[in-house]
C-alpha cells in the first residue's frame, strides 16, 4: 500500500518544529596563546625544528636503525596500529548506519490444528483439509529517518574517534623516537664515562708505582702507600659499575626496539653528535596543528560534542519506515503464480520516549559534562605543551653556560694534576695533593660528560615538545 501524502505532510511539519528546538552546541576551544615561548632567542614564525623528519634530525646511522626497528616492532606501536584498524572498521560501519537495511526473507509453515478446535473446524469446512501450508519469499526494508541528526552525529563521533587513534599512533611514535634517542645518548655517555675511568686508572697506576718506588727506598711510609693503593682501587671500582650500566642500557634499548637483548656496536661519541645548530621553535599557535596529543585532545572535544547531540536527539521522536514485498501462497505450486501471489506492505511509526525521559535527560547532562571536561583537558594540553617547549629552551640555554664553566674547570684541573705530579717528583708536593688533584679532575670530567648528555637530552625534549618525530 502507499503512504498517503496527508500522512507525510504533518510529519514533516512536526519534524521542523522539533528541529527548531535543537540548538547548536558551541565548540568552546578558543585559546589566547602567547606570541612566543619563554626564550631570549629570535623567533622565526614559519620555522620550527618540529617540522624536520626524524631521519634528518638524527643523522647517526646506528640511532636511525634503532628508531626504525622500534617503529616497526615496538609493542605499543603495534597495538596502536591495531587500534587504528578497529576504529577504521567502526567508522566504516557508522557510515552505513544511515542507509536502509535490506533483508531477504524465506519462510515455509505447515500448521495442523486440532479437528475439535475452531481453527480445525474452519479448515475442514472451508478448505476441506485438516492442515494449512504457507510459503513466503520476499524482501524486508527498514529505515530510520535521521530527523534530528542523531545518526549524523554518531558518524561524526566515530570519525573523531578514528582520527584520535591515528593521532595516538603519532604521539606514541613521537615519544618512542624521543626515548630511543635519549637512551642512545645515555649509552654514549656511559661509554665515555667508562673510557674516563680507564684513563684515570692508568693515571692512578703510575702514581702508585711512583709511591711504591719511594716506599722501597725509604722516602715514603706505609700509610702513604696504602692510601694511594686505596685510591687506585677506588678508580678501578668505577669500571665494572660502568660496564654493568652499559650492558643494562643496551638491553633496554633493544627491548624498546622490540628485539632481544644484544650488543650495540657504535663508534659515535657525545662530542661528534650532529644535531641542528639552529633550534627554531616557531610560535605557540603552531603546536595546535603539529603536536599529536593536542590534536587528539581537540578531536576528543569534537567527539564529545557529537555524543552530546546524540544524547539530546534520543529525547525526541524517532521515525521508522518499514516495507515488505515478495510472493506468498498457501500451496508451493502457486508460489510463483505472478501477479496473484505478489504482496506488499509499507508502514511508518513515530516513537516518542515518555517514561524514559528522565533517564535520557540524565544521559544528555552527563554528555554535556563530558564535553566540558574534554574542553578543559584540551586547554590544559595546550598549556602543558607551551610549558614543555619553554622548559626545554631554558634547559638548553643554561646547560650551555654550565658546560662552558665546567669545561674551563676541567681544563684547569687537568693542568693541576700535571703540576702535582711534577711537584711530587721533586718532593715539593705530598702524595695527598696528588690524590686530591686526580680525584677533582676525575669528578670534573665525569660531570662534564653528564652535562653534555643532558644538553642533548634537552634538545631531544625540545624536538618532541614541538611535535617532531612522527613524520617520516
Amino acid at each position: 500500500m502507499k503512504i498517503k501524502s496527508n500522512f507525510l505532510f504533518p510529519l514533516a511539519i512536526s519534524a521542523s518544529l522539533w528541529a527548531c528546538q535543537t540548538a547548536k552546541i558551541k565548540n568552546d576551544t578558543a585559546l589566547s596563546l602567547p606570541e612566543s615561548f619563554r626564550t631570549d632567542q629570535v623567533v622565526h614564525v614559519d620555522s620550527s625544528i618540529g617540522n624536520i623528519p626524524w631521519r634528518d634530525f638524527f643523522q647517526d646511522p646506528i640511532l636511525q636503525e634503532l628508531i626504525d626497528t622500534a617503529i616497526r616492532q615496538n609493542v605499543d606501536m603495534q597495538l596502536a596500529l591495531k587500534n587504528i584498524e578497529s576504529a577504521r572498521l567502526l567508522f566504516k560501519q557508522s557510515k552505513a548506519a544511515r542507509l536502509p537495511s535490506l533483508q531477504l526473507q524465506m519462510q515455509a509453515n505447515s500448521t495442523n490444528p486440532s479437528n475439535n478446535s475452531l481453527n480445525g473446524l474452519s479448515l475442514g469446512e472451508f478448505l476441506g483439509q485438516n492442515h494449512i501450508e504457507d510459503y513466503t519469499l520476499g524482501f524486508g526494508l527498514s529505515w530510520e529517518a535521521d530527523i534530528w541528526g542523531k545518526l549524523k552525529s554518531q558518524k561524526a563521533a566515530t570519525l573523531a574517534s578514528y582520527l584520535q587513534t591515528e593521532e595516538a599512533r603519532k604521539a606514541i611514535q613521537t615519544e618512542l623516537v624521543s626515548q630511543i634517542a635519549k637512551g642512545y645518548y645515555q649509552l654514549l655517555m656511559l661509554y665515555q664515562l667508562h673510557d674516563i675511568a680507564q684513563q684515570n686508572l692508568l693515571l692512578s697506576d703510575s702514581t702508585l708505582q711512583a709511591v711504591q718506588h719511594q716506599y722501597e727506598v725509604g722516602d715514603m711510609n706505609l700509610l702513604a702507600l696504602e692510601q694511594v693503593a686505596a685510591q687506585r682501587l677506588s678508580a678501578a671500582s668505577l669500571i665494572p659499575d660502568f660496564e654493568r650500566q652499559i650492558l643494562l642500557q643496551e638491553n633496554a634499548l633493544r627491548l624498546l626496539s622490540g628485539e632481544f637483548p644484544k650488543e650495540i656496536n657504535t663508534s659515535a661519541t657525545l662530542t661528534n653528535i650532529n644535531l641542528p645548530t639552529t633550534l627554531d621553535v616557531g610560535i605557540p599557535a603552531a603546536l595546535l596543528s603539529k603536536r599529536p596529543d593536542i590534536k587528539r585532545a581537540e578531536l576528543s572535544v569534537t567527539a564529545s560534542q557529537a555524543y552530546q547531540h546524540v544524547a539530546k536527539a534520543q529525547m525526541y521522536p524517532s521515525l521508522a519506515i518499514t516495507a515488505q514485498a515478495g510472493v506468498n501462497a498457501f500451496k508451493a505450486s502457486n508460489w510463483f503464480n505472478i501477479p496473484a501471489s505478489l504482496f506488499g506492505a509499507v508502514a511508518g511509526s513515530i516513537t516518542q520516549p515518555i517514561f524514559q525521559r528522565e533517564e535520557l535527560k540524565t544521559q544528555y547532562e552527563l554528555a554535556r559534562v563530558e564535553y566540558e571536561r574534554s574542553v578543559i583537558e584540551f586547554r590544559q594540553s595546550v598549556v602543558s605543551a607551551v610549558g614543555e617547549v619553554s622548559d626545554a629552551l631554558i634547559a638548553i640555554q643554561k646547560l650551555k653556560v654550565r658546560e662552558e664553566i665546567v669545561q674551563d674547570k676541567t681544563d684547569r684541573l687537568k693542568v693541576a694534576v700535571q703540576h702535582a705530579d711534577l711537584l711530587f717528583e721533586t718532593g715539593t708536593a705530598s702524595y695527598l695533593e696528588v690524590i686530591t688533584a686526580q680525584s677533582n679532575a676525575l669528578q670534573s670530567e665525569l660531570e662534564l660528560v653528564q652535562i653534555r648528555k643532558a644538553e642533548l637530552v634537552a634538545v631531544v625534549d625540545l624536538y618532541r615538545s614541538l611535535g617532531g618525530g612522527w613524520s617520516n
